[in-house]
């Protein structure tokens, strides 16, 4: 009976750890890279499309040079490879601040790609050079180059599916994004030291070791300034930070404004709320109409608000004896509205994402309100008329649909406007479409849609709030847009002129270093 195999992968554990754990740090990486970079770009589709292909990228060009230097390189050997990509992850959190601020004036897309190219390439090029060389090291002839290559490669992609659900699972709820990388570039660096004590036989101690404690000095000199990069913005600010948390969906974070006397509730760079400090009144313009949405649905008593945010629609139906089922992804965010802008639920609380939780529902309501379009990331799997179908299938015959957007008008004839229009009218009968603040080009539309007609002037509203509604009313064109479907969704690539223009309204507001993590 042949036991050379056994006995060879035994042997050989220590390299097929080192691959398991490897593949894992690329995984973190990846996933990680995003959290860095949706403060400050977003956490849109493109910022997905960039990590994903500069990890692509960087693997590639890490499996073509870690081949050559395996067949090559005589003095040094797989642990300096990793050395080298400890010291390059423990510098990520150093460099995002420098590297986001440079790369702000290429534009979104750009922006994302480069930015995401400079962090996250150099240690993805050493970590994709550790399996060739692992290879190189594991098959001694030819004869078990094939099972060689096939365990190498089988135990790092092990090895990154534990990592990615260790990271997303686990690890992520319990540690923020920096301190992950700063662990993976420690622990990476302290499994390089490892790693050179069983390439002994190979390269001496004596040989492997001077440049890895080289590595290992450099790396533990920068890491007070690593660790405190996350903070060399905070001062001479006058942005007050009262809540702050990193989640699961984003960076929450309650940002009071003293000298405006106004509070914001933002994620990453999404303002989702805003309220005077002074009285905690609502300063979002667009929400006003949920003052006059009784009037036009009369007997309404039970509501649905998916994408909770501060919770003051909710209270302002609360005034008019409305109980108000809310539906907000983020917990933090949920948090956030009860302890810094006094919302107190006055129906169900459900936290989850919306096309998952509707499904469950089996209440009945006579309004819905759909705000999660504020003029951040597009939730696209939200608008489309699958979507639209199942809230529909939630509401009252009499009731009402109420859905926020944030645009540009240009005229009525802005395609991502005119897709939403065309969308709904495929479930609905009869909707109309609203400015928020008139004669302004970049605007929140509040599109209202029914299965009846929508009538302004009616007995229980009030003149003013008939005058508020005709002066806002526009005309959107729906033949200009597409339908939208969960097959079919362009609305991120039609609202990028709007993504980087709300960017820049935020980044106004607040200043640019508050979106770099």
């Amino acid at each position: 009976m042949n036991h050379s195999t056994p006995s060879r992968i035994l042997n050989q554990a220590w390299l097929y750890c080192t691959v398991f754990l490897t593949g894992a740090a690329v995984m973190v990486i990846e996933l990680l890279g995003t959290r860095l970079i949706a403060p400050f770009y977003g956490a849109s589709l493109y910022v997905w499309t960039s990590v994903i292909s500069v990890t692509l990228i960087a693997l590639a060009l890490g499996y073509f040079v870690g081949g050559r230097w395996a067949d090559r390189a005589k003095k040094t050997g797989l642990a300096l490879i990793i050395a080298l990509s400890g010291l390059l992850t423990l510098l990520i959190p150093w460099l995002t601040a420098p590297v986001l601020l440079a790369t702000d004036s290429m534009g979104l897309r750009m922006g994302v790609f480069i930015s995401t190219l400079v962090l996250f390439s150099p240690s993805l090029i050493m970590l994709g050079m550790i399996g060739p060389f692992a290879v190189k090291l594991a098959t001694a002839s030819l004869d078990g180059v094939g099972a060689g290559t096939g365990s190498i490669y089988a135990v790092s992609t092990v090895g990154s599916v534990i990592g990615t659900l260790f990271l997303g699972f686990y690890l992520f709820p319990q540690v923020g994004s920096r301190e992950i990388f700063i662990g993976l570039g420690i622990a990476l660096l302290i499994l390089a030291a490892g790693v050179a004590y069983f390439e002994r036989k190979r390269i001496k101690l004596m040989a492997a070791l001077p440049p890895i404690v080289a590595l290992m000095v450099v790396g533990i000199a920068l890491l007070p300034r690593v660790a405190d990069s996350a903070h060399r913005t905070a001062s001479n600010d006058s942005n007050h930070i009262q809540f702050e948390r990193e989640s699961l969906y984003g960076w929450v974070r309650v940002i009071d404004k003293p000298e405006e006397n106004f509070r914001l509730l933002t994620v990453d760079a999404s303002t989702i709320g805003a309220a005077t400090i002074s009285h905690g009144e609502n300063v979002l313009t667009y929400q006003r109409i949920v003052d006059i949405l009784p009037a036009l649905t009369p007997h309404i008593k039970r509501a649905l608000l998916i994408g909770q945010g501060a919770g003051h629609m909710a209270m302002t139906l609360k005034n008019h004896g409305i109980v108000t089922d809310t539906l907000e992804i983020d917990p933090a965010v949920a948090e956030a509205a009860s302890q810094y802008f006094g919302f107190t639920p006055t129906g169900q609380t459900i936290i989850g994402d919306a096309r998952y939780e509707i499904r469950k529902l089996t209440n009945t309501y006579d309004l819905i309100i759909l705000d999660v379009f504020t003029g951040g990331s597009e939730p696209v799997h939200l608008l489309t008329v699958e979507t639209m179908t199942q809230l529909s299938s939630l509401l009252s015959e009499h009731g009402l649909l109420a859905l926020n957007f944030v645009a540009f008008f240009e005229d009525g004839k802005n395609k991502a406007l005119a897709s939403v229009a065309k969308t709904l009218a495929q479930v609905f009968t009869h909707q109309q479409v609203f400015i928020s603040e008139p004669d302004t080009e970049f605007n929140d539309f509040i599109f209202l849609a029914a299965n009846r007609e929508l009538e302004l002037n009616n007995e229980a509203m009030s003149a003013a709030q008939s005058d508020w509604l005709v002066k806002r009313r526009i005309a959107i064109d729906p033949g200009l847009g597409v339908i939208l479907t969960d097959n079919l969704n362009p609305l991120e690539m039609l609202q990028i002129r709007k993504s980087e223009q709300y960017r820049r309204l935020i980044v106004e507001l607040l200043g640019i270093d508050h979106f770099i993590r």
